[in-house]
């Protein structure tokens, strides 16, 4: 519950920056800055990096996927004019594209089968989901270019979690997490060179600034990476299914943007089908 609640923050922090900033230039930025403060906190306690040159090469992978381009893809469609709710709404279709992959995969994939309870409760959080976003859709916003970078989000997320569990051996997350860090950036820092403009530090950029490198990277991040070590698949991405919910009430908050019963409607779906993926009989098989 703690991931699903700093996970949903990232939209709003998109929120508050895009608008006014480059979103590849802030976003290497808080992969240098994470980086760094990662690297003090291994040097202070000597964690244990990652053993082997094909370990190295795995999180290097997994970082592009799940920083790069996962956040990178969610960001600049943001900046092209796509609601965050659509792209919520484009994301959260993970969980489900995450089931099938599992289920019709490579042998090794089958340890974690979804069962058929699973498959009702992903497909009563991907109902769930399209009711809390669905007053988001607006006309004429959605266009080829930012629909692609949404589709480069959620490939993104997609193959970088199933990618990390199949490949990357438990290691110490924040060495590991370092090692990503530094991937996403050396993949980003090209791209940002060619964007325009440049970020107004001020007050807001500051603490989003703060609140992206200290509480969705070296916090969220983290966790994310311990949750794909210790469960399975399908029950780890079955929480995302909670982030846009979760988004929708955080923006009510900090915005006044309205609840209707629609969305809490689809709120109770999502905690239903989550309840459903997660708890299901034998899903932590394999896991």
């Amino acid at each position: 519950m703690v991931f699903v609640l700093i996970w949903s923050t990232g939209f709003i922090v998109a929120r508050f920056v895009v608008p006014d900033a480059p979103p590849l230039t802030f976003l290497s930025i808080r992969y240098a800055l994470s980086a760094l403060c990662f690297g003090l906190w291994i040097g202070a306690t000597r964690a244990a990096w990652p053993v082997g040159r094909a370990q190295w090469l795995h999180l290097g992978v997994t970082g592009m996927l799940l920083h790069a381009a996962y956040m990178g893809g969610v960001w600049v469609a943001v900046k092209a004019g796509m609601g965050a709710g659509v792209v919520a709404l484009l994301v959260g279709l993970q969980p489900m594209l995450t089931a099938i992959w599992i289920s019709n995969g490579p042998g090794a994939q089958r340890q974690h089968a979804v069962s058929h309870r699973q498959w009702v409760g992903l497909a009563l959080g991907l109902l769930g989901l399209t009711l809390v976003v669905w007053r988001k859709l607006g006309s004429g916003e959605v266009t080829a270019w930012n629909l692609a970078m949404a589709g480069v989000a959620l490939f993104g997320i997609t193959a970088g979690t199933l990618y990390q569990k199949r490949f990357v051996t438990p290691c110490d997350v924040r060495t590991a997490n370092t090692v990503q860090l530094l991937s996403a950036l050396i993949v980003s820092l090209p791209f940002a060179c060619l964007e325009t403009g440049t970020i107004p530090w001020d007050r807001t950029h500051l603490l989003a600034m703060a609140w992206s490198v200290l509480g969705l990277t070296l916090a969220g991040t983290s966790l994310l990476y311990m949750l794909i070590q210790q469960g399975a698949v399908t029950r780890v991405t079955g929480l995302l299914y909670l982030v846009p919910p979760v988004t929708a009430v955080l923006a009510w908050a900090l915005f006044g943007e309205s609840l209707t019963l629609i969305m809490l409607l689809g709120m109770a779906l999502v905690a239903l089908g989550v309840t459903l993926v997660v708890r299901a009989p034998g899903a932590s098989r394999g896991g």
